[in-house]
């Protein structure tokens, strides 16, 4: 349809006047709506400061009269190592849940788990020998599964393999009869030094299996550490489907031994190198997770857990491994009813047990989680140390996630304030196996120390500061506020 010149005039005349109409009402319009953001954005502010103070409460309360490091006291130099199945885990599980039951807490149980059992024995004993009578000491202890030497020990040559590529390569003719010394170092030159464990680790973990099948008679790997020291660090190794007859014995050297046995055999490539254990399994025992709670005012059924693991290697006390992380995660609950907040969400906390060579509580914790039908909105873990806290990390989508970077803001004046997309902990990751959960997060110290202490026998009670310890605590117990506060607006 074609328009003449006084229809088009027309039309925009009666646009014109019904603008002029309605200009008030369009001025209401942007009115309200200035009104409406200036409303948002003051409630957000207000929001925030809320937030704010109810973390500076928490830091302060943490600082000032925190209980952390005198349970970690009693927890490393009164009952002391705590390996799954032995008298400390035992006495660990006891005195954990009369401290939670101290505090008050609205429910305190034991969940039973069981959890296989393996002794050490007789202290480890082994040398470098460079010709007859000729020998020095080398600092060894037996890796976590391994099965004891024969009977007066193990003597053999010495095959040097940097991975299970060279393995390969070297063959049956040449390892027959043997002894396989594994080799790598963890990677200097990566800052997280998580991912150099994880680089490295399977050499520890596989070595044995893999060894065997080229018909090695035992192996030694290099301590998993940065430190250039004489401790040698333990930690759990498996056989996968090796035969009970084909199980080699297996066993960690200090990584100065290390070093020394490597340097040596370049000169003396004929060497014999001797080694004595005394370990063995035995069949499965009883023990327990320990949990406590406080019950949500609002979603009673709806569940924030935070946790570490119980158990500890048995060479040194697990201060930093994982007594520290159990410490913090009481106090969490302890600070909580400290500064009077009464949560919406169920609080619970976590002891596992058999994290270090089974990984059973944490199995146990989320079969059971799923067999109740519970919901859980968040877990969070702390199993990398006492050491100054930098931020977290989250195991969630990427919309989550999003929402979670948002409070950083308010970790600045606590320098806790670097959230990363990654990981979380071994113990609550079978909640995400199991489907029932979908936020996740670790606590992250710093990490530069940790492998100096991590699985050996300089890991004790003096090296951990009370001050980053209790800065732990605080860190975690402001998550787990915003967590309860803010946890149902993110996406299921």
């Amino acid at each position: 349809m074609t328009l003449n010149y006084l229809q088009v005039n027309k039309s925009i005349n009666i646009f014109l006047n019904n603008i002029k109409m309605n200009k008030h009402f369009i001025k209401k319009i942007i009115f309200l709506t200035l009104l409406i953001l200036l409303y948002n954005s003051a409630f957000s502010q207000k929001i925030n400061q809320e937030d704010s103070t109810v973390i500076k409460q928490v830091f302060n309360a943490s600082l000032n009269e925190g209980q952390s490091y005198n349970w970690l006291d009693y927890l490393s130099n009164n009952i002391g190592s705590r390996l799954s199945g032995s008298l400390g885990a035992e006495l660990a599980v006891d005195y954990t849940k009369e401290q939670m039951q101290e505090l008050g807490l609205d429910k305190v149980w034991l969940q039973p788990v069981m959890v296989p059992k393996w002794t050490r024995g007789a202290k480890e004993y082994s040398y470098i020998e460079t010709s007859p009578g000729v020998t020095s000491i080398a600092n060894i202890c037996a890796l976590g599964g391994s099965v004891p030497t024969p009977y007066g020990g193990l003597k053999a040559k010495v095959v040097e393999v940097k991975n299970f590529d060279e393995l390969k390569e070297i063959g049956r003719e040449k390892i027959e009869g043997n002894i396989v010394f594994y080799n790598r170092p963890m990677q200097d030159n990566i800052i997280q030094t998580m991912h150099a464990y994880g680089g490295a680790v399977g050499q520890r973990y596989s070595g044995a299996s893999e060894a065997a099948k080229y018909g090695a008679a035992g192996v030694v790997v290099r301590s998993m550490s940065l430190s250039q020291d004489d401790f040698p660090h333990t930690g759990a190794m498996s056989y996968g489907d090796t035969p009970d007859h084909l199980k080699i014995p297996a066993c960690a050297i200090s990584t100065n031994g290390a070093n020394y046995l490597s340097a040596t055999l370049k000169l003396q490539p004929n060497l014999l190198f001797y080694f004595n254990q005394n370990c063995k399994s035995h069949a499965d025992v009883q023990s327990y997770n320990v949990i406590g709670e406080i019950t949500g005012s609002e979603y009673p059924n709806r569940y924030i857990v935070v946790g570490g693991h119980l158990d500890s290697w048995d060479l040194g006390d697990g201060s930093h491994d994982d007594g520290a992380g159990c410490v913090q995660s009481i106090e969490v609950l302890r600070l909580l009813k400290k500064i009077g907040y009464q949560p919406k969400h169920t609080i619970r906390v976590v002891m596992f047990m058999n994290e270090e060579n089974g990984l059973r509580g944490g199995n146990k914790y989320a079969a059971e989680a799923k067999r109740k039908g519970e919901q859980h909105v968040f877990a969070l873990e702390s199993d990398a140390g006492g050491f100054t806290p930098r931020g977290f990390s989250f195991d969630t989508n990427e919309s989550n996630f999003d929402q979670i970077k948002s409070w950083e803001t308010l970790f600045e004046p606590y320098l806790v304030n670097r959230f990363i997309k990654g990981g979380s902990g071994a113990d609550i990751g079978p909640l995400k196996n199991q489907g029932i959960i979908k936020v996740l997060a670790g606590l992250s110290p710093d990490s530069q120390r940790y492998f100096d202490y991590h699985h050996a026998a300089n890991d004790t009670f003096d090296k951990v500061n009370k001050r980053e310890l209790e800065l732990g605590a605080a860190a975690m117990t402001g998550i787990i506020y915003l967590m309860d506060k803010y946890g149902n607006n993110l996406n299921e």
